[in-house]
């Protein structure tokens, strides 16, 4: 039984829990040093680590990755962690609560202008703090919320407030305010499904001393009252309750706030109103959707004080985000073996897969937790440069390079360092455009070493323009409404080995990044699958002194890589790794695109499959997940190594990517492949639809309602 009593607030509108869609786009879209950017290089910190694996089951040998970068392309960014004016170089450890900086004293400490004291942001502030003081009496904003919907005549019981003084208990019900199971259907099966109900607990007003941990299981929880205790210590477990958007802790006895604050970066209100809070720790910079922080009443430093009542809330973070310690480097990701095939190395490669975050996506708006320093594309261009050289890999793709970037710098930076040839085209939509503004337009590069490869032929795939140029597409409304006015593409390469003469199809794609458009994910991966069939036929007919037998496209080693925006339990995961869906998979929703569902003719395998996905590829506050893939054709290709994931204590302290030694939301992945030899080499089994259906899935003539 909990060690406190509390009185939870019902909801009108609760909803269940569940994961979050992943929200990465162009519209929407997401090393340095140990102690602060202006006193030591990033590139000082250990190589060999020893950390554990993190996969469960299997006995692959882990080693710490090794860069097998050139001597000449070591330090090529030392320059980028020299002093910076935003930085505070005095900063001290992790935690630290923030000391009044030289150039942020007033004349005056503690006497403040009229003009001052007057301000917009001032006035909230002591409009705030009246309020706090109001609500003193025990669980007073339950009561409130009581009356409120005693008042209204709702009469349901998920606008009632109701005391549960033992949630642990399972003989009362609901349970830890989880309703009773509801019935969801999910693919044509009914299936049970938790509702929470409630969201809110009222603790406030009780002269409580402690609060017991089992408080912070309650991760669902958005809004906490915990004001007008007699608290002098708040645990850093508090960082569990990542959903919070309201925490109110006035009114007690608090001298220092825990950094684990800065965790909840889903706050929009924080009010620590009359405590003993003389400074904030920096770590709180990271609450960048915070719009109110109650202060008044304490006795806080003169530069947080004044900045508050001058310029409000949002400076406050800023100024905090902006001089927060840089915290320790993490261990390097392990380079994780797999069972070596017999065969020489000559036959092996490695290929880099990459969303860089471009430029123009890198917003304040969109991550606001990142230090602006660290958002800088001078200061992040030239990370991403080290991170991608250091692995030394034989083929890059990178997603999100725009024409500019990849003109001026990327093209030939990688050549110059690193031996790469290259292709690069942006989407679409920069044929619309005049020179000046095509130059900003993102796209996908490919880099191959010179020394390895040589370019056979190369190949842009524009996903509006393979559904405009087919007559069947056109008389389909959902074709035109969802699929046609999206321009990502993918760009294709066919690259032959320079010494052994095998050759290998690379595909770089970045499919739509909205969550509310999985049936688009699906038909863009559908038309680039059908698309690259075509492309191998003809490649088939390419002359070649190669030993290997080119006869048929599946007998062509394939990747297909890239941002596909899609988790492990979409549409598109299936699709590529089964080799075909129905046209009723939820994905599809209530658009019909065809009566038969998608087929392709590959034997597709994700890298990473092989030891289970990673954690993530794209980690940020709104979304932490995998979506970046390295899929391969089975038949022709085995792998031999994969790059692990990010050291999971460094982790725990952040709050999402990009950030001082993340240059992107998303992560490399990188795999290596072994090119099986030319006598084991079958034709791939045959997925999905006939060879008829394949011809007719889009027909317009076949459409027809879900079944």
């Amino acid at each position: 039984m909990n060690s406190f009593s509390h009185q939870l607030i019902y909801q009108p509108n609760g909803s269940p829990n569940g994961p979050v869609s992943p929200v990465h786009s162009p519209t929407h879209t997401p090393s340095p040093p140990t102690t602060s950017p202006g006193q030591t290089s990033p590139l000082s910190y250990p190589v060999s680590h020893g950390v554990p694996a993190i996969y469960p089951g299997g006995n692959m040998p882990l080693f710490s990755f090794q860069s097998k970068l050139p001597p000449k392309i070591q330090s090529p960014l030392n320059h980028a962690f020299g002093p910076h004016p935003l930085l505070n170089q005095n900063s001290g450890p992790t935690g630290q609560s923030l000391m009044q900086q030289t150039n942020m004293t007033v004349s005056q400490p503690h006497v403040l202008s009229t003009s001052v004291t007057n301000t917009a942001h001032w006035q909230q502030q002591l409009n705030y703090a009246q309020l706090s003081r109001q609500s003193s009496s025990p669980h007073h904003h339950a009561r409130q919320a009581a009356a409120a919907a005693r008042n209204s005549n709702l009469g349901n019981l998920g606008s009632s407030a109701i005391a549960i003084t033992d949630p642990n208990n399972p003989n009362k019900p609901p349970l830890n305010g989880v309703l009773p199971k509801k019935e969801k259907e999910i693919n044509g099966e009914k299936q049970d499904q938790p509702f929470q109900q409630w969201m809110t607990i009222d603790l406030g007003g009780m002269g409580l001393k402690n609060i017991s941990k089992e408080l912070f299981r309650y991760n669902f929880l958005t809004t906490l009252y915990i004001n007008h205790n007699n608290l002098t210590y708040i645990s850093s477990e508090i960082s569990k309750l990542r959903n919070l958007t309201l925490l109110d802790i006035s009114g007690n006895k608090l001298s220092i706030l825990p950094p684990e604050l800065g965790m909840l970066t889903n706050l929009r209100e924080l009010l620590l109103f009359d405590n003993s809070l003389v400074n904030l720790p920096y770590e709180l910079g990271t609450l960048y959707q915070l719009e109110t922080l109650g202060l008044e009443g304490n006795p806080i430093n003169d530069a947080i004080k004044s900045m508050l009542q001058k310029e409000g809330t949002t400076a406050v973070i800023q100024f905090l985000r902006d001089h927060c310690q840089v915290p320790p480097h993490p261990m390097e990701r392990d380079w994780i073996m797999l069972e070596n095939e017999a065969g020489g190395d000559r036959d092996t490669f490695t290929l880099l897969c990459y969303n860089i975050l471009c430029e123009k996506y890198a917003t304040t708006q969109l991550y606001g937790y990142t230090p602006s320093w660290a958002l800088l594309w001078d200061y992040r261009k030239e990370l991403i440069m080290h991170e991608v050289l250091s692995c030394n890999a034989d083929i890059v793709c990178l997603q999100e390079v725009d024409t500019s970037q990849y003109e001026e710098y990327f093209k030939d930076t990688f050549h110059k360092l690193g031996d790469y040839d290259s292709v690069h085209w942006p989407k679409s939509r920069a044929k619309t455009m005049a020179d000046w503004e095509r130059k900003s337009v993102d796209g996908c590069a490919t880099f191959y070493k010179n020394s390895k490869y040589q370019l056979i032929d190369k190949k842009l795939i524009e996903f509006n323009q393979v559904a405009l140029q087919s007559s069947d597409f056109k008389k389909t409304e959902d074709m035109f409404n969802r699929v046609i006015n999206k321009d990502n593409i993918a760009v294709v390469t066919l690259l032959e080995n320079k010494e052994t003469l095998s050759r290998v199809i690379v595909v770089n794609c970045h499919i739509h990044w909205d969550p509310t458009y999985a049936d688009v994910k699906l038909v863009q991966v559908a038309m680039l699958m059908d698309e690259l069939d075509k492309l191998a036929q003809n490649w088939c007919t390419i002359p070649s002194n190669s030993p290997y037998n080119y006869s048929s496209p599946q007998k062509i080693s394939t990747i297909i890589c890239g941002d596909f925006n899609s988790t492990p339990d979409s549409g598109v995961y299936e699709f590529l790794t089964r080799g075909n869906i129905r046209q009723d998979h939820n994905d599809f929703g209530d658009h019909v695109y065809t009566s038969e569902g998608l087929s392709h003719k590959l034997s597709l395998k994700s890298a990473y499959s092989n030891i289970e996905e990673l954690p993530f590829t794209n980690f940020t506050p709104s979304f932490t997940g995998v979506i970046d893939y390295i899929w391969y054709s089975t038949n022709t290709l085995s792998v031999t190594g994969l790059l692990g994931g990010v050291d999971k204590e460094y982790l725990s302290k952040m709050v999402g990517f990009p950030n001082a030694h993340f240059p992107s939301d998303h992560v490399v992945i990188l795999a290596e492949f072994r090119v099986k030899p030319p006598q084991t080499i079958q034709q791939p089994p045959q997925f999905g639809l006939s060879s008829n259906s394949l011809q007719r899935r889009f027909n317009n003539s076949q459409l027809g309602s879900r079944n």
